[in-house]
């Protein structure tokens, strides 16, 4: 299931990596929120089912609903995949192989990101101080008492995590019952894909399969400009945080505020003006959540 919005070379991209996989999915279901619609005929005509929704709210979340509400009876395995990413040859195979091995225990597995980004400020978020206070966590794929996850990354082995991005991955069919996708993080929906596969990870387990490749290209402007991506930050990550009574609130804005002074070094590193809005739209989102706690 792919969600998109204005982005047609984009989707272009994804289809024609999908298209050239050695094992091809039975259906296809596009959720396209963008202005004007998706012309279906630029796709190259493969033996799948295609199925075309279109919706006037612009929420990776919604759409994904959506989406899930009209995948045909028949599928065993359902996939999400963002329309900013392209398949590596035998990706699908790999993947349909660790599903054929995986145990009823398994509920989701995400595809090995082959070219994730550095992490930010890896000198304060693997340091033994930040973890003794429960910001951060030095493992990979776990989340710590903050609300905080930690990134993945690439692995060289199959590796179990509690929380998997929904950039790329494959779920158990059966596991929609019990578990959505959180319609309050919209637009952007911005820490959705956490809160989903954390919720779904305290019941089922999580792998990331290292054969199954995949790059992500992000498209130019996908977050928006700087101030609005940091009151995003905060203000989804204090919800996610108080969703769950195994989080601390104050250790989360603790390590909300370390997130504003990482913005601010950055922006004197590298020189940039998203720096500075982000750092400032994490001050209004600070702001704005401790007036309404009191």
């Amino acid at each position: 299931m792919v969600a998109t919005k204005d982005r047609p070379e984009e989707l272009r991209r994804l289809w024609r990596s999908l298209c050239s996989q050695n094992r091809l999915p039975g259906e296809v279901v596009i959720v396209d929120a963008s202005a004007r619609p998706f012309p279906l005929a630029d796709l190259e005509p493969v033996p799948v089912v295609l199925r075309y929704l279109r919706t006037g709210v612009a929420s990776a979340s919604r759409q994904r609903n959506l989406g899930l509400d009209a995948v045909g009876p028949d599928a065993d395995l359902v996939g999400f995949l963002d329309d900013d990413v392209v398949l590596e040859p035998g990706a699908v195979g790999a993947m349909l192989r660790f599903w054929n091995g995986a145990d009823a225990g398994v509920g989701g597995a995400a595809f090995n990101m082959d070219n994730h980004p550095p992490l930010d400020g890896p000198f304060l978020k693997r340091t033994l101080l930040a973890e003794s206070l429960g910001l951060y966590r030095r493992q990979r794929g776990t989340v710590a008492p903050s609300g905080f996850q930690t990134m993945i990354g690439r692995v060289a082995k199959t590796t179990w995590t509690d929380w998997l991005p929904s950039t790329a991955s494959v779920w158990r069919r059966e596991i929609f019952r019990d578990f959505r996708f959180d319609e309050w993080f919209g637009g952007y929906s911005y820490l959705e894909d956490l809160d989903f596969s954390y919720r779904a990870g305290k019941a089922l387990k999580l792998a990331v399969v290292a054969e199954a490749y995949y790059r992500h290209l992000p498209a130019p402007g996908g977050r928006g400009n700087g101030v609005a991506f940091g009151l995003r930050e905060v203000l989804n990550r204090i919800y996610f945080a108080k969703k769950y009574a195994e989080f601390s609130l104050g250790r989360c804005y603790a390590a909300l505020a370390v997130r504003l002074l990482m913005n601010l070094a950055f922006a004197v590193r590298e020189r940039k003006v998203f720096y500075i809005g982000r750092a400032w739209g994490n001050a209004i989102g600070l702001v704005r959540s401790a007036l309404e706690i009191e």
